[in-house]
């Protein structure tokens, strides 16, 4: 762990205030879920909660199953990073933080297939690699809450229906494993 420097006290109904540039720094927007740990030394470790984080072995079997049939990286992501990739260059996308507008297809629930050009084509990641220049993306949503995406990305196929069909029952299936 790290100090910050900052110190707030707790108020009489027991509520601290994370500060603005910590939630800013670790993408923690209103009504985000944390997970509160405590350590034997007395620490309290706030973690954002990610439900698909959760399920990281099943996120990265599925993207590896669906990447063994198509020539196109898969890539599941929660609200804020890419959880699991595979396929061609999955590598590059692994564990990275997501782009803004990814972040927003989220909230928008979105579902959709672009090439890049495309008004719909976003970066999925920050540092988004140029050879990916089609996506199929869609929404996880799990309990009615938009929890993530699950993105096929290719470097030459355009994306057919089939593409986008298949990046829908991944969604569908992801979030039914939530729910269960």
């Amino acid at each position: 762990m790290r100090a910050t420097g900052i110190v707030r006290r707790i108020d009489d109904l027991g509520r601290i205030v994370i500060p603005k540039e910590i939630r800013k720094t670790m993408h923690i927007r209103e009504s985000d879920p944390l997970e509160i740990f405590t350590e034997h030394d007395g620490s309290i470790i706030l973690k954002k909660y990610s439900p698909i984080g959760e399920m990281g072995q099943i996120a990265k079997q599925y993207a590896e199953s669906i990447a063994a049939t198509l020539p196109h990286t898969i890539c599941i992501c929660d609200q804020d990073s890419v959880i699991a990739a595979a396929g061609p260059n999955g590598k590059k996308l692994s564990g990275k933080l997501l782009h803004e507008q990814a972040e927003q297809i989220i909230i928008d629930r979105g579902q959709f297939s672009a090439a890049k050009g495309d008004q719909n084509f976003v970066p999925i990641i920050s540092d988004f690699p140029d050879e990916f220049t089609n996506q199929a993306v869609a929404t996880i949503i799990a309990e009615g809450d938009a929890i993530g995406l699950v993105c096929i990305l290719s470097n030459e196929n355009k994306m057919n229906e089939q593409d986008l069909t298949i990046a829908k029952i991944g969604a569908s299936f992801l979030g039914k494993q939530m729910e269960d």
